[in-house]
């Protein structure tokens, strides 16, 4: 039977500070840890202790909230200079590729009432969510197998998530499909995390190194290949995890249908192609330390680690979104 979901992200009850769930200690250790300082709302979101585009969005609006009690000269609203524009670039800095950070971030200083539009922001992709996995469910039927890679579940959201939704609110159904994971390497969200929700919500989850993706293709396993994503352009190129394109690519060779799900709030519509989309350059450390219990590489060599790759439209098989399933990107 599925368990309960796990909450990510809330505001304290005296409203000082957010509490998350600590994801990089995860699947071994359930932690939560609060968020009083701009420094560590900061961290939390560069050290992926919060991750995922929407619940990078929803952890900065309710930080947004918090700070503006604790920013004298941010007040009244609403909010557009002073003190707290400077702590909003700030945070918007800590992740530049994740869309709906910025998208968060400058609606709650725009907003009258911080407080209410942050639980705004965050009902809205609990029901942006919930529809986007509805229509996921329509797109395959109990039995398939489905490849996924990164995490895009309910911890990268808010309930049920954009990329696993489908998977997690069909086993609420009673419907079984065999989810084959990427470990999605270096930072292995897909054997850490989505592996973890998938388990806990009854799923079938076989773990898979992210260079046997073309494999299980090949075998005729999977019927379909479910990602999310964290920014998408006006001309539907999108961002998503390193190793997201490489996937698309393998899925149109072996004739496989590779959807896209995004919240709205994802699209981009000022960004006109993929092109111009930030890409994240992380530390090198993350390929040759992290998760190790030794360095794996030897001391000096050269490291290349971008956080994301982007993918051209003309892989995407179908976006979903809240409105519906969509060929192409709508202004």
């Amino acid at each position: 039977m599925p368990k309960q979901i796990l909450v990510n992200i809330r505001l304290s009850e005296d409203g000082k500070s957010v509490i998350i769930l600590d994801q990089r200690l995860l699947p071994n250790q359930i932690e939560y840890i609060e968020c009083r300082t701009p420094e560590e709302m900061y961290d939390a979101i560069f050290l992926l202790k919060v991750r995922g585009a929407p619940a990078i969005g929803i952890f900065a609006a309710y930080a947004m909230c918090v700070l503006s009690q604790t920013t004298p000269s941010a007040l009244p609203p609403p909010l557009q200079g002073g003190e707290l524009r400077g702590v909003a670039d700030y945070l918007i800095s800590a992740r530049p590729t994740a869309v709906n950070l910025k998208w968060a971030v400058e609606r709650m200083l725009n907003a009258e009432d911080m407080r209410a539009e942050a639980f705004r922001i965050h009902e809205e992709d609990i029901t942006m969510c919930k529809a986007i996995s509805e229509y996921g469910l329509t797109l395959i039927k109990s039995g398939d197998g489905v490849l996924t890679h990164c995490n895009a579940g309910a911890l990268a959201t808010s309930r049920y998530g954009t990329g696993l939704g489908a998977l997690i609110l069909g086993a609420e159904q009673g419907f079984n499909y065999k989810v084959y994971v990427d470990e999605t390497r270096p930072l292995m969200q897909g054997a850490r995390i989505t592996a973890f929700e998938l388990m806990n919500a009854g799923l079938d989850v076989t773990l898979i190194c992210d260079n046997m993706a073309s494999i299980v293709m090949q075998q005729g396993k999977i019927n379909a290949v479910f990602v999310g994503c964290d920014r998408v352009a006006a001309n539907g190129d999108f961002a998503n995890k390193v190793g997201t394109s490489g996937l698309a690519v393998l899925a149109k060779h072996y004739g496989i249908p590779f959807y896209v799900f995004c919240p709205s709030s994802t699209v981009d519509m000022n960004c006109k192609n993929g092109s111009e989309i930030v890409i994240e350059e992380r530390s090198g450390e993350e390929i040759t330390d992290l998760y190790f219990n030794k360095r794996i590489a030897p001391e000096g060599v050269g490291c290349y680690n971008p956080s994301f790759d982007v993918t051209p439209a003309e892989l995407v098989t179908a976006y979903i979104t809240e409105k519906g399933i969509k060929k192409a990107i709508e202004s």
